[in-house]
């Protein structure tokens, strides 16, 4: 169990950058998700501002520069 914690404090620790890159309105749109198990995967950077990709599971949902979520975004995912 200790190590599953461990784990999980390192990779909040990868994304702290991703954190600092959305601005207070997708802050607390992104914690809103979280409370249906969505994790925050990584920031887009478009002509229109960044744009905050959620992923839980094999559902994904995205935040605008305004905090309005998308839980069908139509996103190309790269792998």
């Amino acid at each position: 169990m200790q190590t599953a914690l461990i784990e999980r404090r390192q990779s909040t620790r990868e994304l702290q950058p991703f954190w600092d890159e959305l601005n207070l309105a997708q802050k607390f749109s992104a914690a809103e998700l979280q409370r249906y198990g969505y994790e925050l995967a990584f920031v887009r950077h478009e002509s229109s501002g960044n744009l905050a990709v959620l992923r839980a599971g094999d559902r994904f949902a995205a935040i605008n520069q305004e905090g309005e979520i998308d839980t069908a975004p139509k996103i190309v995912i790269r792998h």
